[in-house]
């Protein structure tokens, strides 16, 4: 068949496809059936507990009720769980906006078992809820563009979105499930505002929702709700409106204010086992002289044996609740002295750096097993099924801090001739695209920085989970915007202002 036959037949089949499936539906529907198959069909997928499931388990009417629980941790995935039938006396360990999911789920629950409860009913919320952000998201980079151009888009984003290595956390207590969606929420909603593809209130309420529960979800995120507030400002600009002014201008001091508040409700519990990895696997671990660094902090020198320890050891040279460590120890630094020290020892602060780059492209923890253990895989097996992103990803991403510098510098200049046009031209809604982007790189960078100077190198793979998720949606957004022609010819002047 001639060449220019064949394009031509293949360009009327791909214009009759989009006459019934756009590009956002045929991507949203493939990830849904993936996912689904991937969750809920034998072997079920999910996350093995690490130890941390406890944290949300009890507070939340739920209770570990399997007798063999003890040998599953790490290896194996559980996916039922007591549900308190009478009094649960256990208070809430962390506040977070997980809480909501999982009480939702276990009401859900209720309707088919009011003793067991299934994980996989969350998952399954998880999964419309996740459908419907990808469907917004791939809308959001396709709409009105040429189908020849917005089907490629769809394929790669099945071959993302649809990744075990993401989906798997739906079936599990960890908050990564909500980090995840919330920020492919906040990033769609941004993106369609934007656009002007929906309503601008509907897309500002998406906006202020996904960065509430994003904020809320882990600790960690606390300095997320006060970049969005900042970069959100531009938002306040895009409507000339009073009552659309205000409405914006309050929902982002509500951001801020909310990221305030989840750095200042930290449990005293977890700000010192935080504090415990910061220095001795991250301050410590990387002097060269640990004595004259624990000096330099007011810490007696003898504290220097605990270099190198984790808070859960077993067995310690000292207790890591005691008074004594309270007062000797915790005591004499914090967040802001820690970080001071690293910024006075740039050397230590790149060795760091780069340490955390060699973990910052893994998304789930190599550690974690994803099989139950009744299906007799070995301790700790994970699936491989649908996981090429997530594989490619981790072989072949830079593991230098170097990379992400450069990554960001590239990605940023790419948007910044669109953005100067909408600067001159003073096209408020057309200078909202940089912005984002810069909003999630930002977001990704703070991921990166709060687990080094917060937490040391403990569990980093899992402590970076906001960064290689912001890394791959803002990578992605592109190569979206490259293959549709968008980089540099979308011009403010194709979107009105209202």
């Amino acid at each position: 068949m001639p060449k220019a036959k064949w394009l031509k037949g293949f360009g009327s089949r791909v214009a009759l496809l989009s006459r019934y499936v756009s590009p956002s539906l045929l991507a949203a529907s493939l990830v849904l059936i993936i996912t689904v198959f991937a969750l809920f069909v034998p072997p079920y997928i999910g996350m093995a507990d690490n130890g941390d499931y406890f944290r949300v388990l009890y507070s939340n009417g739920l209770y570990f009720n399997n007798p063999e629980y003890d040998s599953l941790y790490l290896g194996y995935f559980n996916k039922a769980f007591g549900i308190f039938q009478y009094y649960n006396e256990n208070g809430a360990t962390l506040t977070s906006s997980q809480s909501l999911l999982i009480r939702l789920s276990v009401w859900v629950n209720q309707w088919f078992d009011k003793q067991v409860f299934d994980i996989r009913v969350q998952g399954a919320l998880l999964v419309l809820l996740y459908t419907v952000g990808v469907y917004l998201f791939v809308e959001a980079l396709t709409w009105k563009v040429k189908p020849k151009y917005g089907y490629w888009v769809a394929v790669l984003a099945v071959f993302l979105f649809a990744d075990t290595a993401y989906t798997a956390y739906f079936n599990s207590f960890f908050s990564e499930s909500m980090v995840w969606i919330m920020l492919i929420y906040l990033f769609a909603s941004g993106l369609l505002l934007y656009r002007k593809r929906y309503p601008d209130y509907m897309m500002m309420i998406v906006f202020f929702i996904s960065g509430l529960l994003l904020t809320t979800s882990k600790q960690q995120n606390a300095p997320v709700g006060i970049i969005v507030a900042v970069i959100g400002i531009i938002f306040i600009f895009v409507r000339k409106q009073r009552i659309y002014r205000t409405f914006v201008a309050s929902s982002l001091v509500l951001l801020m204010l909310t990221g305030i508040a989840t750095y200042v409700l930290i449990p005293k519990e977890f700000v010192n086992i935080n504090k415990y990895h910061a220095m001795t696997r991250g301050v410590l671990m990387q002097s060269e002289d640990p004595e004259e660094t624990l000096k330099s902090f007011g810490i007696d020198k003898q504290y220097a044996i605990l270099n190198g320890s984790i808070y859960y050891e077993p067995y310690t040279t000292v207790d890591v609740n005691s008074q004594i460590l309270e007062n000797n120890f915790y005591n004499h630094y914090g967040f802001a002295s820690i970080l001071a020290y690293y910024v006075s020892h740039p050397d230590q602060a790149g060795k760091m750096m780069d340490l955390a780059a060699k973990n910052a492209f893994t998304i789930r923890p190599s550690a974690m097993g994803n099989y139950e253990k009744s299906v007799g895989k070995p301790f700790g097996a994970q699936s491989m099924f649908f996981s090429g992103y997530s594989e490619l990803k981790k072989a072949l991403a830079p593991k230098t801090f170097g990379f992400i510098i450069i990554w960001i510098l590239v990605v940023a200049g790419l948007y910044t001739p669109q953005f100067a046009a909408a600067v001159k031209a003073k096209h408020v809604r057309g200078m909202v695209r940089l912005p984002l982007i810069l909003m999630l790189m930002l977001m990704g960078l703070s991921g990166i920085l709060v687990s080094i100077i917060g937490a040391g190198d403990a569990d980093l793979s899992k402590h970076e989970f906001l960064f290689t998720a912001a890394f791959d949606l803002v990578t992605f957004t592109a190569v979206a915007d490259a293959i549709c022609r968008n980089l540099w010819h979308d011009q403010p002047a194709e979107y009105e202002s209202a």
